[in-house]
């Protein structure tokens, strides 16, 4: 009888090992990295295990919370909001937070994500009610920047850090964006036509400037041309006036006679008239040598019989 009641009571006390065993293995906890458990004791708050190997006491701690402290984002559907001029449309945001301290975020505020959609859906209407539809569609970043000071400042007591606040889309009214469409197609026209303008006037302009200077190399070559020629006619006289003085050089040396000299005169006389003067005038002392020139011109054909 004793071997089977040995035997019992092995089996008892394997069986409460095994049994002592599964529960201290269920109660090691290990939290991974940029996590965070809140444990509670007795239904209290006891301490926020971080990252390592952590071992709670049966049946008195438990794991409240399991708390990401990665960044995370949060896309929000479009909220209705109206702008200072009465516009409704609708916008829709992302919100970008970090859970900084896992007991506020786990005791803080019931449904913390939901807390922080409707807190945005709010601001951002208290933001854009204070702004016209122009103003509202060209300051995304003040927009942006208000709201994430807001939230910021609100979700502290919660936990949470939020790092940035987007606006995804901003979408008027279909009758705002038939408007606002014509209203790009129309500047973009004026633009356009600003920039045919200016060019046809630069055109103008390098036309005209091409022109002034072709004119003014054309008056350029006329006037070098006229200041050669003027050059060339005064080299010629300046010339002509050389030989003149040379050859007087040359008839003073030679000392000529009185009858030379009216014969040369004679000849002068002869190259003026030319068959073209209907009257000369010869003076007096020139008339006296006309028979000279009868003799010389005997005198030479005498010489020359063949003439």
């Amino acid at each position: 009888m004793g071997s089977p009641a040995v035997l019992a009571v092995v089996v008892v006390v394997a069986a409460f090992v095994l049994i002592l065993l599964a529960v201290v293995i269920a109660n090691i906890k290990i939290v991974p990295q940029a996590h965070a458990f809140v444990v509670e004791r007795l239904g209290a708050f006891h301490a926020s295990w971080g990252t390592g190997l952590h071992v709670k006491i049966p049946f008195i701690d438990r794991v409240a919370k399991k708390v990401s402290l990665k960044e995370q984002v949060i896309d929000f559907p479009p909220q209705p909001v109206i702008t200072k001029d009465n516009v409704t449309m609708q916008i829709d945001t992302v919100v970008y937070f970090q859970i900084t301290d896992p007991k506020l975020y786990a005791y803080g505020v019931e449904n913390p994500i939901s807390a922080i959609e409707n807190l945005s859906a709010t601001t951002l209407r208290n933001i854009i009610g204070d702004m016209e539809l122009d103003h509202t569609l060209t300051s995304r970043d003040v927009i942006n920047s208000k709201i994430r000071v807001i939230l910021d400042e609100a979700t502290d007591a919660w936990g949470i850090k939020v790092n940035r606040v987007e606006l995804k889309n901003i979408i008027p009214p279909a009758e705002i964006q038939d408007s606002m469409e014509k209203q790009m197609k129309a500047e973009r026209e004026r633009r356009a036509k600003i920039l045919d303008a200016e060019g046809e006037k630069r055109s103008a302009i390098l036309i005209a400037e091409g022109q002034k200077e072709s004119a003014v190399l054309r008056a350029e070559a006329v006037r070098e041309t006229k200041i050669r020629e003027a050059q060339g006619e005064a080299e010629a006289i300046l010339s002509v006036q050389r030989a003149m003085a040379d050859a007087i050089k040359l008839m003073n040396e030679a000392n000529p006679s009185e009858r030379v000299v009216a014969l040369k005169s004679l000849e002068a006389f002869e190259k003026v008239s030319d068959g073209k003067a209907t009257k000369i005038i010869i003076p007096s002392n020139i008339q006296s040598l006309a028979g000279l020139a009868v003799s010389v011109k005997e005198l030479l054909e005498k010489e020359d019989p063949k003439a």
